[in-house]
């Protein structure tokens, strides 16, 4: 189960989640990007600081949501990301490209 808060500071969505983000729950996490950039709010920050996982199916919906952001003119970041998670942003790259932002 994925378990989605916002708020809004400044130009940014900050997203808290928690739970996995995987095959299950991915897509609404996609669903809800896609909303945000179709509603034009165009900035969007991942806290991941209570992902307890994320599987290949999760990384790609962060991947997607990064470019649909940035296709607009935006950004994506993620911030609040645990050892493990740190760990496989940097296996994948991933950490290059979603840096933290300070809040």
């Amino acid at each position: 189960m994925l378990g989605i808060t916002e708020q809004f500071r400044d130009k940014w969505v900050l997203l808290q989640i928690s739970g996995e983000i995987d095959m299950a729950t991915g897509p609404e996490l996609r669903q809800r990007i896609v909303q945000y950039v179709q509603e034009g709010h165009l900035h969007i920050i991942l806290d991941l600081a209570k992902v307890d996982f994320i599987d290949s199916t999760g990384l790609g919906v962060l991947i997607g949501g990064l470019k649909r952001t940035r296709s607009h003119g935006g950004d994506l970041q993620c911030i609040g990301l645990s050892e493990s998670l740190k760990e496989m942003f940097k296996l994948t790259g991933l950490d290059a490209v979603l840096t933290e932002k300070d809040v």
